[in-house]
């Protein structure tokens, strides 16, 4: 199932620790390791461009995910006394928000990353800020689904 397998990578990840960037680069003569002077560093437009393109095409693949989501949903019918059905929908409401937020952070983070690779013009500091701000808009929810509720 995809969503075991996602949450396989995720714990990969975690238990990997956090990533640091290593730039693979002959050193130039007389420089710094990585090349250019010190303080200089060297940012590839199309680079930038085409990882926000990959980004952004997420979606479209979460997207279809969603439209799977909603079709398995149909036909479900009246709930009414059926506290297995009941609990399906609330299960499946919380889905379809997650992965609807999903998609949307997929859009928004590569609309940023192509942004930043047309232009190149804006600080480090700005560049985190807008990074900050979809870290905000887009902050994971509690998972609501499969948890007793009070009665």
């Amino acid at each position: 199932m995809a969503w075991d397998e996602w949450e396989q990578i995720k714990a990969d990840a975690a238990a990997n620790g956090p990533t640091t960037m290593q730039l693979n680069q002959a050193p130039s003569e007389g420089g710094p390791p990585g090349g250019g002077t010190a303080g200089d560093l060297k940012s590839d437009r199309k680079t930038w461009v085409r990882v926000g393109e990959g980004v952004t095409d997420l979606k479209g693949g979460i997207g279809k995910a969603l439209t799977k989501l909603a079709d398995g949903q149909a036909g479900l019918g009246d709930t009414t006394g059926s506290v297995s059905a009941a609990a399906q929908i609330e299960l499946y409401d919380s889905w379809k928000k997650y992965v609807s937020d999903v998609r949307g952070r997929c859009e928004a983070l590569g609309g940023l990353l192509q942004k930043t690779g047309h232009d190149l013009s804006k600080s480090d500091e700005e560049a985190l800020a807008d990074l900050k701000k979809l870290q905000v808009r887009y902050e994971d929810t509690e998972p609501v689904g499969g948890q007793p509720k009070e009665k």
